[in-house]
């Protein structure tokens, strides 16, 4: 079982990677292989909406969206991670998720994830609700904690103390080696849900 963490982050060593590294620690004693990617300080452009990605299987723009993707598809679980800049998500790794989401033609259908988010004081419940959204429109069940998946602080340090959210870090890891697991478990043993597929909604006739 394997887990692929990223961090939006542009500070490699902040806040946001101070509850990712909690989490790691706790995937590594529930045996659960882990790689955490930071992107926050890479130069990555929006999604242009030119659809060549459902003609070649990849982003057309080649940097590391197309890199990761590969990690992603291999992955059993994903954890996004982000610091909170005017209660949102860094634009940096909004920028990644809506292209790595939208070009890679690979099932997520129960791939488990998980968003934790970082900040000073607010915007956190509103960026946790921005980063679920990519799981929940990809049939990716949503790991749970014991609150919020949120650390506070304005630097590493200060979340060092925070140890509710640390508690929460380590809580929310365990719940989602348990849901991999169990989720491996019963697709041995009754396959997954089927998906349909067919219908489209778009009002093309202005009705």
């Amino acid at each position: 079982m394997k887990v692929l963490l990223i961090n939006g982050s542009p500070n490699l060593h902040g806040c946001t990677a101070t509850a990712l590294e909690e989490m790691i620690k706790t995937f590594e004693k529930e045996g659960i292989e882990t790689e955490l990617v930071s992107i926050g300080n890479k130069n990555i452009r929006g999604c242009i909406s030119c659809n060549k990605c459902s003609e070649i299987g990849r982003c057309v723009f080649d940097d590391c969206v197309n890199e990761i993707a590969p990690k992603f598809e291999a992955a059993d679980g994903l954890v996004i991670g982000s610091p909170v800049y005017y209660g949102s998500p860094s634009g940096t790794l909004l920028s990644f998720l809506d292209r790595l989401f939208y070009s890679t033609p690979f099932s997520k259908h129960f791939k488990v994830g998980a968003a934790v988010v970082s900040c000073r004081r607010g915007g956190n419940t509103a960026s946790f609700d921005v980063l679920n959204k990519y799981f929940t429109i990809s049939s990716m069940p949503v790991a749970s904690s014991t609150y919020w998946n949120q650390v506070h602080g304005f630097t590493a340090d200060d979340v060092k103390k925070d140890l509710e959210g640390l508690q929460t870090m380590r809580n929310l890891a365990r719940n989602m080696a348990f849901m991999i697991r169990a989720f491996e478990s019963a697709r041995e043993k009754y396959g997954l849900p089927e998906l349909e597929r067919g219908a489209f909604t778009s009002f093309p006739d202005g009705k």
